[in-house]
């Protein structure tokens, strides 16, 4: 099963997050297959990205997001516009 979550990233106290698409069994911060966005939750200037289009792609493939990367995903308007389609 192919999964979108986060990656941690950065030094200790000041976490960094990358939002990657990979295989399930593979470690939290391991081999991925794509990297679709960035979270910095303690950054005040744009602490969410995420292509929207890749993020949507895999989605339609049947990647499912974990409950963090959900919430991201959320927070970048991934999920927006498919309401009532």
């Amino acid at each position: 099963m192919v999964r979108i979550r986060l990656k941690r990233v950065g030094a200790k106290r000041q976490p960094a997050y990358r939002v990657v698409v990979a295989d399930a069994r593979a470690p939290r911060d391991g081999a991925f297959i794509e990297e679709i966005g960035y979270y910095h939750p303690r950054s005040d200037a744009q602490p969410v990205r995420v292509d929207v289009d890749r993020a949507r792609l895999w989605l339609g493939r049947g990647a499912q997001p974990s409950r963090t990367a959900r919430d991201v995903l959320r927070k970048a308007g991934v999920f927006e516009g498919d309401r009532g389609a």
